[in-house]
């Protein structure tokens, strides 16, 4: 057998090591001597070979591809990615939200559904769930819902009844829960569900106009879902189903897609709607705001390594390209600061410039140094501004109308100003009017045997109060069926 092709092992430097089995020694029997570099390295670096795992959305998975507008859009907005016949290469990570690196992929739970649009004017992010709608609407309590959610501070636990005290005190929860306890709660596969910008965005167009939007990614592999037995079971047999699914089906060839549709609202609408459009815990019906088909996602391309290109795989709303801008949403304004400001904790202020993260085009940024940066600052004299040729802002790129304005003294308050801003209408529209029989009875069950799993009486009482609120048929017959377990 010829080893003329083989690699030979090196260490970090690239330079030749002598064996990859056996440390050098004073004899057969003698100690491990220090000058044996290459062991030091093996083991320094295998003592820091983790970094952080997400606070939120530690598990997950995710491809390379690319999206093709379909659709002539510019109207409404001047964003590159979304002009007519254009494709973009793309990033997609999908994720569970409450689990760790190593819980199974079928718990009951929202799925993150990030995205990372390589485009010719930077990179923009949309960071969003397999739902449209969230637990809470005000940013500020976004930490206690995810502790809520966790596990218990004295036994390393998760607790229902945590849980259920959090949701039942939070009214607001009750749209996300009765989206979490249906059949969606645990999506069949990766590529059988939808994906959501939950949020209110606003777009640009090239004359200036503002216009208000939401984003929906719907499955061409057609949406399915797992029973809670089935999931359960499948936990118990492969806790990396999702994971592995999504990553064999493209190494088949099987390449799943998203169509991408969005619900425009003219800017002055929302002022007079009739519930508040930048509530993340409500929907825009589809008969006042139909879908307007945009283009399609396909992914199509495994990493190649999934630490380097998924784990380290930095996605942040606030990466907005000309012709995207926020909504006054006060959990997205929040998510604008938390989510580059935990990529800079997790894996360094020089993210950035990772294989997933860098952009496509050029950077011209003032930012300089800093640990693990290996790009040099390439714009001369290192402020801004200078007489010295630097790079400078380009204000036209957004125009004069690119952000909204708002009016008023501060305060702190929850949205009032709608007539329909109350958190039990559309849950219960949802459980009478979109829920079949057997979806309402899988509900039901669902959320029964969730609250006879340790649910202590007091938050019994509020969690069925709760249901009842959202509609009173379903509300008494969890009630029934919580008796009877």
């Amino acid at each position: 057998m010829t080893t003329t092709n083989v690699q030979r092992t090196t260490n970090n430097a690239g330079i030749p090591v002598e064996s990859d089995e056996h440390s050098l020694t004073v004899g057969p029997d003698g100690p491990i001597l220090l000058q044996d570099h290459y062991l030091i390295e093996k083991m320094a670096q295998f003592n820091r070979e983790r970094v952080p795992e997400r606070v939120v959305h530690a598990k997950g998975s995710g491809a390379y591809g690319r999206f093709e507008v379909t659709n002539d859009i510019s109207q409404f907005t001047k964003a590159d990615l979304f002009q007519p016949g254009r494709s973009t290469k793309m990033l997609a990570r999908f994720s569970t939200v409450a689990g760790e690196q190593g819980s199974p992929d079928t718990w009951r739970d929202p799925r993150g559904f990030a995205l990372k649009f390589y485009t010719e004017h930077g990179n923009y992010d949309l960071v969003g769930n397999n739902t449209p709608v969230f637990f809470v609407r005000d940013t500020i309590k976004f930490q206690d819902f995810i502790r809520s959610q966790k596990r218990r501070p004295d036994n390393g636990l998760r607790d229902n009844d945590m849980q259920w005290d959090f949701w039942t005190l939070s009214p607001e929860s009750a749209h996300q829960v009765t989206w979490l306890m249906g059949d969606r709660g645990i999506p069949k596969t990766y590529r059988n569900m939808n994906g959501y910008g939950s949020h209110t965005y606003m777009w640009i167009n090239g004359s200036g106009e503002q216009f208000w939007i939401k984003y929906h990614f719907k499955t061409d592999q057609g949406i399915d879902f797992l029973t809670q037995s089935e999931a359960d079971e499948l936990a118990g047999q492969n806790a990396d189903a999702h994971r592995q699914d999504l990553w064999e089906a493209i190494d088949h060839g099987d390449f799943p897609s998203w169509t991408l549709y969005v619900q425009v609202m003219p800017f002055g609408d929302a002022a007079g709607y009739r519930f508040n459009p930048f509530d993340l815990t409500k929907v825009w019906p589809h008969s006042d705001y139909p879908l307007i088909e945009v283009g399609r996602m396909t992914l199509d391309t495994n990493p190649e390594d999934y630490f380097v290109h998924i784990e380290q795989a930095a996605f942040e709303p606030s990466n907005m390209v000309p012709g995207i801008a926020p909504s006054p949403d006060k959990m997205l304004l929040g998510r604008l600061f938390s989510y580059p400001d935990t990529h800079r904790y997790r894996i360094g202020p020089n993210y950035a410039q990772l294989p997933p993260n860098r952009p496509h085009v050029p950077v011209h940024s003032y930012a300089k140094d800093g640990p693990m940066r290996f790009e040099p600052n390439r714009v001369g004299a290192p402020y801004a501004p200078n007489s010295y040729g630097g790079p400078a802002a380009s204000p036209q790129a957004y125009g004069e109308m690119a952000g909204w304005r708002s009016a008023g003294d501060m305060v702190r308050e929850a949205y009032t100003a709608h007539a329909e801003d109350d958190d039990f209408g559309q849950p219960g529209t949802m459980v009478r009017e979109v829920m079949d029989d057997a979806a309402r009875s899988r509900l039901v069950s669902n959320v029964a045997g969730h609250l006879s799993q340790g649910v202590s009486g007091p938050v019994m009482e509020r969690a069925l109060t709760y249901w009842r609120n959202i509609d009173q048929q379903v509300g008494d017959r969890i009630a029934e069926s919580v008796k009877r377990a």
